[in-house]
């Protein structure tokens, strides 16, 4: 089959994918997104976002179309399930520039409000990326498993754990954190009666949590040391109730029996070392990542999402500022020192996060016996509220170009 030239692609339509598409655009540049799968993805279910998310989906512009439909999270509980303790959370007065506190959102109302921002077919859906190349004139070659090949001045991998464009800029592989979660959605057709209120309980080895995305709905996670789990819902679902779960509190376990077996999913929880992202190459020529090719990590700081829109906005303003100081985008000079300059921006912010959520994880599930208890009472009532100045992080604004949106 024969090939086209574009200026950008992006290869996957996650978060990240679409997120550095719509900063492309507003700077005025279209930007063609491979996406593997036939439709959005909406694996996850659900996510919460820091008021460092928020701040960057301001730069994007979508932020107004998300927060009349998500209440902010205000307090929350983690209750020791061997004990019965129980230890507050306030989330009040923090929240970032603008007023945005923490909110938990539907994964798919995130990815549906992004793309609503892109022209038509900017997204090329049933297109799986078999291979890359660089070319003498110093296009990125993307060969697709249908026979197609597109050329482009930048590829930005997006595709993430198992990235082939991370693979290709020889990155270090994702390495498993011993533990794996399963997350999924219930539905409360009375509705739950648990407000702005984050639920979590803990246990040696384990962590679980109900946290409302609206009246009737409740997202809930469980994480577990060691645990592996079918794919079949109905099996997850019953293992978690008669053996990872089991002696979790009612309210847990109600969660549990009422959810949506369509949207259950399990995975193992993997992360990329912080010092392979500090020393790895992130970006070479006009080829970088993005996203969870990028920074993979834990979920224990809520930040794959926000670290992905963090991502987009910083792409998109080095990008932006390249393309606006020549009138074009520069293959074989613009681009790679734009890309450069990305990655030397948000390498120590990725590994920070990457970093940080493991130790999160590790102090309330890990540690030794005699001292968990101990170190978790330490680690919420006096090292969780420095943690949550990580989450306050701003990444900026794109380049004033004037209300540029494609076509």
């Amino acid at each position: 089959m024969g090939s086209t030239v574009e200026d950008v692609v992006i290869v996957g339509a996650g978060i990240a994918g679409i997120a550095t598409a719509v900063a492309l655009n507003r700077v005025g540049i279209r930007a063609l997104v491979l996406e593997k799968s036939d439709e959005l993805r909406t694996t996850g279910a659900a996510l919460t976002l820091f008021p460092n998310a928020w701040l960057a989906m301001d730069a994007l512009g979508i932020s107004h179309k998300l927060t009349p439909l998500y209440a902010p999270i205000t307090s929350g509980s983690v209750t020791n399930v061997a004990t019965g303790a129980v230890q507050e959370i306030n989330f009040v007065g923090q929240s970032g520039g603008n007023g945005h506190g923490p909110r938990p959102i539907h994964r798919k109302a995130l990815l549906e409000a992004l793309a609503g921002e892109l022209p038509p077919n900017s997204i090329r859906f049933s297109s799986h990326l078999a291979s890359i190349e660089t070319g003498a004139d110093s296009l990125a070659v993307v060969h697709l498993k249908d026979g197609t090949t597109i050329k482009s001045k930048v590829l930005i991998g997006c595709d993430g754990l198992h990235s082939v464009v991370a693979q290709w800029l020889d990155l270090s592989a994702p390495v498993h954190s011993g533990r794996s979660a399963v997350r999924g959605l219930s539905f409360y057709p009375q509705g739950h009666g648990f407000e702005s209120r984050v639920q979590q309980f803990v246990d040696s080895g384990k962590r679980a949590g109900l946290v409302p995305l609206n009246d009737k709905e409740v997202y809930w996670f469980l994480s577990c040391q060691g645990a592996e789990f079918t794919y079949d819902p109905k099996a997850i679902q019953a293992d978690v109730l008669s053996k990872y779960a089991a002696d979790f509190p009612a309210v847990f376990l109600d969660a549990i029996r009422q959810a949506d077996l369509s949207s259950m999913s399990w995975a193992p929880l993997k992360l990329r070392y912080p010092w392979n992202i500090l020393t790895g190459s992130l970006s070479r020529g006009n080829i970088t990542v993005a996203g969870d090719a990028m920074h993979p990590m834990t979920p224990d700081l809520a930040q794959g999402g926000g670290a992905a829109l963090e991502d987009a906005v910083v792409l998109g303003r080095h990008i932006g500022n390249s393309f606006l100081a020549n009138g074009k985008v520069l293959a074989a000079e613009g681009m790679p020192r734009a890309l450069d300059g990305y990655a030397k921006e948000r390498k120590w912010r990725a590994a920070g996060l990457v970093a940080g959520a493991y130790a999160a994880g590790w102090v309330q599930q890990g540690g030794t016996q005699v001292w968990r208890g101990l170190v978790r009472y330490l680690f919420y009532r006096y090292i969780f509220g420095r943690i949550l100045r990580l989450v306050q992080y701003d990444c900026g604004k794109l380049p004033q170009v004037g209300n540029v949106k494609l076509d």
